[in-house]
């Protein structure tokens, strides 16, 4: 537990500066909303944690992917816009639904992993970071090595992470049309 407490005083320091600028309505630069997450949860993968009494090893750096931060901010709208907070859409879509309709497939890809972080009312990024790594299925979908791309977005406080792990095909191999298909919340 305390390599896990000092892991998140590292993290709330090295956000403390941003944390003063997010918690001016989060009237940030798209570059320094990316940067703050990636660098975040960057160092907190680079070293691992323990998410509740399960010690994750560290795992390589996760990137920004634009198609996952798209389908997160209109999770993000419909929530706030339909006051309600669940990974399923009002209008009954999961969350692969929503990233199929963005682009976010496995067409090309021989394994597909996703999975999401939600959250609503924390007024920095500091905040809800910090909230999803006390949080054990938070911190397990921040630290699985299978994602290997994030996008992440807020709308009016309300906050989506969708998490994408995709491996290409190799050229000449063909898979029969089965994937390996794994969805994590």
């Amino acid at each position: 537990m305390d390599m896990k407490n000092n892991i998140l005083s590292a993290l709330f320091v090295l956000l403390s500066f941003s944390a003063a600028v997010a918690q001016k309505s989060l009237h940030l630069s798209d570059k320094d909303f990316k940067d703050q997450f990636l660098v975040a949860i960057n160092t907190v993968r680079a070293k691992g944690c323990n998410c509740g009494t399960t010690y994750m090893r560290p795992a390589a750096p996760i990137t920004w992917n634009d198609i996952l931060a798209d389908a997160a901010e209109e999770h993000a709208r419909d929530m706030a816009k339909h006051e309600y907070f669940s990974h399923t859409s009002t209008d009954g879509r999961s969350l692969q639904d929503r990233l199929f309709a963005v682009g976010y497939n496995y067409t090309g890809f021989q394994s597909y992993t996703i999975g999401e972080n939600i959250a609503a009312g924390q007024r920095s990024i500091t905040e809800v970071i910090t909230g999803w790594f006390k949080s054990v299925g938070h911190c397990k979908n921040l630290m699985n090595p299978g994602f290997k791309e994030i996008g992440v977005a807020e709308y009016k406080y309300y906050w989506v992470q969708d998490f994408g792990g995709r491996i290409p095909q190799e050229k000449g191999k063909h898979y029969n049309g089965k994937w390996v298909i794994k969805e994590s919340k």
